[in-house]
């Protein structure tokens, strides 16, 4: 008699180029090894870093062929052996950073943070890359304090976003660089708007805060950083976090990212501000302790009502292509979430 083997559904980028090269895929089950759990994904969330990944342009992805996705929520569904902390039908939460397209995840229970009961799905998503990247570019590169300023470009974006939200939370006044279209939502966050595309943004910034603000926070990269630094006062502090500026046609720049790194630890310094670069990725494997420490900080401000991820749109789980479509399209307002 012929047993079929169990299997799960996934997303596979299959090789280099646009949305069409992620393919759906039946994948077998694997057991979960010592100390290992195996987790059926409830939601994963779609970013930049996606493009990126797709266009074989960043550093913390596996070779081709791979399952992306870099964060999920799920229950715990099989326990390996030794694993303590964590038990069956248990909602949990991880930074994965990839293999979250697929309807099961097989990795190490140390990088589980359990989730409370109460909160949305979705939401939960957009805090674990989103928002801790907000929160730890703030709280542990920055470390603003309330009644100072900060400026936030991309401020529509689904970081951009969760950083308006932290900064209205730390009693931080903000400004967040965006295209008209998007200024509502910039006010709906309880920041002041300036064009990120009409005038630099320093003029914008100064025209509000004459002497500039006390920290800039940057997704843009290129020559974006510049502005930052023009537009932030004298013995501030700069923190770039992305890229997103720098793309062109969806292929992300070779020199432009260079050119903005430059600025960043040279130019700021020369100018009299403090340049520093955070990468969540990075810090997360160097020591995942303050991850997830601050990821909970952000359960209970979710529980408490203190902070809304806004989302941007709510797919089934394994739409990746149309995720990514809409990524480069552009204007996505907020985190666009996979639902099962």
């Amino acid at each position: 008699m012929i047993v079929a083997m169990a299997s799960y559904r996934a997303v596979m980028l299959t090789r280099k180029g646009g949305p069409e090269v992620l393919e759906p895929v039946e994948l077998p089950m694997t057991e979960p090894g010592p100390h290992e759990v195996r987790v059926a994904v409830r939601a994963t969330g779609a970013g930049g870093t996606d493009i990126l990944m797709r266009r074989g342009r960043y550093g913390f992805a596996p070779p081709i062929p791979f399952v992306p996705g870099y964060e999920v929520v799920g229950e715990v569904e099989l326990l390996g052996e030794g694993v303590s902390g964590l038990r069956v039908g248990q909602r949990v939460a991880a930074l994965v950073v990839h293999g979250g397209y697929a309807e099961k995840i097989v990795r190490p229970a140390s990088e589980f943070v359990p989730v409370p009961e109460g909160l949305d799905d979705a939401e939960v998503v957009a805090l674990i890359l989103n928002y801790v990247t907000a929160y730890q570019a703030m709280h542990r590169v920055a470390r603003v304090q309330a009644g100072q300023t900060a400026l936030v470009t991309g401020a529509n974006g689904g970081v951009g976003t969760a950083a308006l939200e932290l900064l209205r939370v730390a009693g931080v006044r903000a400004i967040g660089a965006a295209s008209t279209a998007h200024h509502g939502v910039v006010r709906a966050l309880g920041a002041t708007p300036v064009s990120s595309r009409d005038a630099p943004i320093d003029a914008g910034v100064r025209a509000i805060v004459p002497e500039g603000v006390d920290a800039a926070f940057d997704g843009l990269g290129g020559r974006f950083v510049r502005q930052c630094i023009r537009a932030t006062r004298r013995g501030g502090i700069v923190v770039g976090y992305g890229f997103s500026g720098t793309m062109r046609d969806n292929v992300p720049s070779r020199w432009a990212p260079v050119r903005g790194f430059a600025a960043l630890f040279l130019g700021a310094p020369l100018a009299g501000r403090r340049g520093r670069f955070y990468g969540i990725t990075l810090r997360y494997r160097k020591d995942p302790q303050p991850f997830r420490e601050d990821l909970t900080k952000l359960f209970t401000l979710l529980a408490e009502g203190k902070i809304r991820p806004p989302i941007a749109a709510r797919l089934p789980l394994l739409a990746a292509r149309e995720a990514n479509e809409m990524l480069e399209r552009g204007g996505v307002g907020g985190k666009i979430v996979h639902l099962r």
